[in-house]
């Protein structure tokens, strides 16, 4: 496989994972999901959460991609690609702890952007959390950040709609 083929493989992935992550956030971590979940909308004292869990299943992913594509694993029946969507799991969860538990959060470091692309990512995963409980919200992705005027005025018509409660704060 050439250089060019593993890199626009890695990337696709990258991309595919945003997807991924926004739909299992909405319809698994916000749904059936939300035992493992909760914590990370609620105040706690611990610096780990249940939530964390969801970190071992796409490392799982990444794994079972990387064993897929081994020859050492798989022998004839390797499929050499696998090997590169893997990297491409590893990338975007790394990309993931950066920019989710590392900025929005500082769970790793401190630092409050106050212009561009990570102001932005900060203020739409904050708005995310202005909802109480498991329902309605808006920015479920984590690399993706839509802009945050158009997120409050979704907020607002869950609100208005009655399919969300807000915290004081947003209100």
């Amino acid at each position: 496989m050439t250089t060019l083929a593993a890199t626009l493989i890695v990337l696709a992935t990258v991309i595919a994972m945003e997807g991924l992550a926004w739909s299992s956030h909405k319809y698994v971590m916000h749904g059936f999901g939300w035992g493992w979940h909760r914590d990370h909308h609620e105040p706690h004292d611990g610096f780990f959460e249940r939530n964390d869990l969801y970190a071992l299943v796409g490392a799982a992913i990444s794994i079972t991609f990387f064993a897929l594509g081994s020859p050492l694993v798989r022998g004839a029946a390797a499929w050499a690609p696998a090997t590169w969507i893997g990297i491409g799991v590893l990338v975007y969860g790394v990309i993931y702890t950066l920019v989710h538990d590392g900025l929005v959060h500082q769970r790793w470091f401190r630092w409050v952007p106050r212009r561009g692309y990570a102001r932005r990512l900060v203020q739409a995963h904050k708005l995310h959390h202005a909802t109480i409980g498991k329902h309605g919200g808006v920015s479920f992705g984590f690399v993706f950040a839509r802009d945050p005027a158009v997120l409050k005025r979704e907020l607002k018509a869950q609100r208005e709609s009655g399919v969300a409660v807000l915290r004081e704060a947003v209100e």
